[in-house]
């Protein structure tokens, strides 16, 4: 089996771009949101080195003296986050969400639902919000299906995961159940029970010493900590025991 790297739990290069194929898109929303937070910026560069662009360093200081000092915000990242512009102006909501929504997806894919509740937590109107959303969907920067499509893809193979447990991390997420299903269902019985069997033949060596019923609960736990039925995980455990040479009657009862 084609192992595959696990879904990542933090910031990533490349991006949603790069994973749903709409750099194009992409690009043109992340460069007008750089157009913006440049044309808060003040004046052109002075010959007072690099921190005279963003309004600071030397030459920020012979601007300061010759009463000409730019009023832009020092930190882009902080008016991407809400604050008002140098002016005292409120920044565009939408220019808000725009912001906010490009710099969250280029550390990892998010699901619309995420993207909403970071905007909604960072109280940028509804209406807004829906226009940013519904728009980075059409040029594909928001896709749940392909999200969810990915997260199965490494989550299984990457943590063993099974379908049960995928199901609960991509509601979690909000993901739609029809987008959910079909989500889950490249996964099959038979290869469930595949990636079951591999992660037990992982674990056996750390129970043996113990007895046989502990053998057994440490095991099948562990399937079940990972989505597993009961019926599957006590079928590959007693297996797995028998291949050892573990004397396994009395094991098909539930545990």
């Amino acid at each position: 089996m084609t192992r595959r790297t696990e879904w990542p739990d933090s910031p990533e290069p490349g991006g949603p771009a790069s994973r749903y194929g709409a750099a194009d898109g992409f690009a043109a929303e992340r460069g007008a949101a750089a157009a913006d937070e440049d044309g808060a910026r003040s004046g052109p560069r002075s010959r007072g080195g690099p921190g005279a662009r963003g309004g600071f360093g030397e030459g920020a200081g012979r601007r300061g003296r010759s009463g000409t000092r730019g009023s832009g915000s020092p930190s882009s990242s902080r008016a991407g986050e809400g604050e008002p512009r140098g002016s005292g102006e409120p920044r565009d909501p939408v220019e808000q969400a725009r912001g906010i929504c490009l710099r969250l997806l280029t550390g990892t894919p998010r699901t619309r639902k995420q993207l909403a509740d970071a905007l909604r937590k960072r109280e940028i109107p509804d209406e807004a919000a829906e226009e940013v959303l519904s728009r980075f969907e059409d040029v594909g920067l928001i896709d749940d299906a392909a999200f969810a499509g990915a997260w199965v893809e490494s989550r299984h193979h990457g943590r063993g995961l099974a379908r049960r447990a995928l199901v609960r991390e991509l509601r979690t997420k909000g993901v739609d159940s029809a987008v959910i299903d079909e989500a889950v269902g490249q996964l099959d019985a038979d290869q469930e029970e595949e990636t079951a069997r591999e992660l037990v033949a992982r674990k056996l060596r750390s129970t043996q010493g113990l007895d046989r019923d502990k053998r057994l609960r440490r095991l099948a736990g562990m399937l079940a900590r990972k989505g597993y039925g009961e019926g599957m995980a006590l079928r590959v455990v007693r297996q797995a025991l028998e291949e050892e040479g573990e004397d396994t009657e009395g094991l098909d009862e539930p545990f």
